[in-house]
């Protein structure tokens, strides 16, 4: 079955107390609107740091109630398709990204959307690499703000996270309570400035359950190949987490020693810095296909 959701459903913090806005079932398509980071409050370059409600950072649409989906399991989220807006937002400023000890004043750029390009300037037009920050389900406790990422998902901010990719999810409450904003029309690894060209978008997802199966951190599947996401206070401890689930996951489908496992893994595998500038740092850890390919591994197949 099909569904669509507004952006009105918009919720600021992933929580198990969040009132589902929407129920489907396992199979079913959503189609989601969405805000963009700034809740479509950035309405020109003049715009001020003090005339922005800090409070409505990062809307994710949703949650979405999957029916049947109980802790323990795996929500299992296809990204159907990605629409953006025709104008996007990029700003920096004092505290903000990398280079935020560099700036006295914040500064808002208006990036025009055409012709599958974003024009930056007379002299670049970026191609796009349409991309979700924000998706994610509930967390196993508490209230996590949409703009910090976790074992939940959440603003991972990951270039990988786009049209025609699967993310697997833990699910910590009944339902998992799916939600998802924060959409860019280009951004590159890292997010050194704290904004991609930030759009508001729609978003076509396929939800699906799985059980008898278990996953620490979000997991990507698509074309090239797998890659576990995680979030954590360094850099390097991210990696750590990344990696480590990805070993975990593959080595029970393999003949080989847990020290074979890992060299295979540093021949061929590739640690990737997602976003350095939220409240968490994500990385990942990225295996090609064609090493799920040579042992013969299926996702989640018993």
């Amino acid at each position: 079955m099909r569904h669509s959701l507004s952006n009105t459903s918009a919720v600021y913090a992933f929580d198990k107390q969040n009132k589902p806005a929407i129920k489907v079932d396992p199979g079913d398509t959503v189609t989601i609107e969405t805000y963009d980071c700034f809740t479509n409050q950035v309405k020109s370059e003049t715009t001020e740091l003090k005339s922005i409600n800090w409070d409505e950072m990062n809307p994710a649409t949703g949650p979405v109630f999957v029916n049947g989906a109980q802790p323990g399991d795996i929500l299992k989220v296809t990204i159907d398709e990605l629409k953006i807006g025709e104008r996007g937002v990029m700003v920096t400023g004092p505290d903000l990204g990398v280079m935020g000890d560099h700036f006295d004043d914040f500064d808002v750029k208006i990036v025009p959307i055409q012709d599958d390009k974003a024009i930056f300037d007379e002299n670049v037009q970026i191609p796009l690499n349409k991309m979700i920050g924000v998706i994610g389900v509930a967390p196993e406790e508490g209230s996590i703000n949409c703009g910090t990422p976790g074992a939940h998902g959440g603003n991972m901010d990951t270039t990988l996270v786009t049209e025609g990719a699967t993310l697997y999810f833990p699910v910590a409450a009944e339902g998992a309570l799916f939600a998802t904003g924060d959409f860019h029309a280009a951004m590159g690894d890292g997010e050194i400035s704290v904004s991609g060209i930030e759009v508001p978008g729609e978003v076509t997802v396929t939800f699906d359950v799985i059980k008898g199966h278990s996953i620490k951190h979000p997991l990507l599947e698509n074309e090239d190949g797998i890659a576990f996401l995680a979030s954590a206070e360094t850099l390097d401890e991210a990696t750590k987490l990344a990696t480590r689930d990805m070993i975990a996951l593959l080595h029970p489908h393999t003949d080989l020693t847990l020290s074979h496992l890992t060299m295979l893994m540093s021949a061929t595998g590739n640690a990737q810095i997602s976003q350095v500038v939220d409240p968490l740092i994500t990385a990942r850890f990225f295996v090609p296909k064609y090493i799920l390919n040579a042992y013969n591994i299926s996702l989640f197949k018993d």
